[in-house]
């Protein structure tokens, strides 16, 4: 018999608005008391009324205490409901690409809270960001096995959300054998992909299109590019015609992956790499003398949490302060922020300080969100976190 969950009056307004989340506080817990539910345990969500709103997992310890997976009260969450959700992902990602490397599932942006699945090609790689979804962990695999058919799918388990909900980390291959490198194709640029022991799934497809734009900026130009991972953006760069390109970057390993990526592609003479913390780099640089036409500035998120505000703002003016240091008479700077309590005119803001810090003229010519694989749910404004400027900055 499934439990219910009731909310307190008035508190199912975000869910009639088609959120998916219910807060600890909402929650009538005289009559429905958290401690009776397990972590991972499904629930039927109703209002104060009495009226049935849907079908929820439920996680009494986290502030965010239950995610609706339907509003239809007589699903039941398994493997039937995970491959009509992902069929219907699919057939999405199917109209927008011609070749199988994008997310294949973004969380709530897929109706599927907690869950995230990026593809490349016959290869899988899962998160499991919640309770909810660690407890349907093998409905997932059997019904990624039906729909999708991989030759391995990777589980990493090793995220923040999931110590938030009181999970353990772990990265394991749950099917199949992962080939000795991993491959995917964005924008006609190879790349080898570190999905056991890179950053999140070890890629980041949510800038494709950012980076195709890019692309066509950069023919004949010298290019930095700060915290460039494995070279997304430095790679594809150089593959676009540009002369020299600088791959900055703290991580070893993640140095040793740019020039592999470079080598894929044919482009190991134009690409270079420096390892360092991304601020002591661009003053060594400055020190240097060295100039650019393009600076790619793509750093992690510095807001986290809605009380980082001021110290990341502060920082993100500091990055776009010292980059366009680094800028020729006519330049061109790319800066992004992946922090989704940093607002997209927040990003226009500091950018805007930071060109009059240099006593130089900006233009926004290219403003950038995440790409389409990564769809934004209009009721949950936190599916929406990818901002990108391509500003021109140049002197009278």
């Amino acid at each position: 018999m499934t439990q219910r969950l009731r909310l307190n009056k008035n508190a199912d307004r975000r869910l009639k608005a088609g959120h998916l989340w219910i807060y600890s506080n909402e929650v009538d817990i005289k009559e429905t008391p958290l401690k009776n539910f397990a972590a991972g345990e499904p629930a039927l969500v109703e209002a104060s009324n009495g009226k049935t709103l849907g079908v929820a997992y439920i996680n009494p310890h986290s502030l965010i205490c239950g995610r609706v997976m339907s509003r239809d009260p007589e699903m039941r969450l398994d493997r039937s409901l995970f491959v009509h959700r992902f069929n219907q992902a699919l057939a999405l990602r199917e109209r927008l690409f011609d070749k199988p490397f994008y997310r294949l599932i973004h969380g709530e942006g897929d109706l599927l809270p907690g869950l995230v699945i990026d593809r490349f090609g016959d290869v899988l790689v899962v998160q499991l960001n919640t309770a909810g979804m660690q407890a349907l962990a093998e409905d997932i695999v059997d019904a990624l096995e039906k729909v999708v058919k991989p030759n391995a799918i990777v589980f990493r388990n090793d995220t923040g959300g999931r110590r938030q909900e009181g999970l353990e980390a772990h990265v394991e291959v749950v099917k199949g054998t992962l080939p000795d490198e991993v491959l995917l194709e964005e924008n006609g640029v190879t790349f080898a992909v570190p999905v056991l022991n890179g950053q999140k799934t070890g890629w980041f497809y949510d800038h494709r299109v950012n980076r195709a734009w890019l692309n066509s900026q950069v023919a004949g130009k010298r290019v930095l590019d700060v915290f460039s991972y494995v070279g997304g953006w430095g790679v594809q760069a150089a593959a676009s015609g540009a002369s020299e390109v600088l791959c900055v970057d703290a991580s070893a390993s993640a140095l040793d992956q740019v020039a592999r990526n470079a080598e894929l592609n044919g482009v190991q003479e134009q690409v270079a790499v420096a390892e360092g913390d991304a601020f002591e780099a661009l003053a060594a640089l400055k020190a240097d003398g060295e100039q650019f036409d393009v600076v790619i500035l793509d750093p992690p998120a510095f807001i986290k949490k809605r009380k980082d505000i001021p110290n990341g703002e502060r920082a993100y003016a500091r990055l776009n302060r010292e980059a366009m240091r680094l800028l020729g008479r006519d330049g061109l700077l790319l800066s992004a922020s992946c922090s989704m309590h940093l607002a997209p005119e927040r990003l226009v803001d500091v950018v805007r300080g930071a060109v009059r810090h240099q006593d130089r003229h900006g233009q926004v010519i290219f403003q950038g969100h995440q790409g389409p694989d990564h769809p934004v749910h209009p009721a949950i404004p936190e599916t929406s976190y990818l901002k990108a400027l391509g500003v021109r900055v140049f002197r009278d």
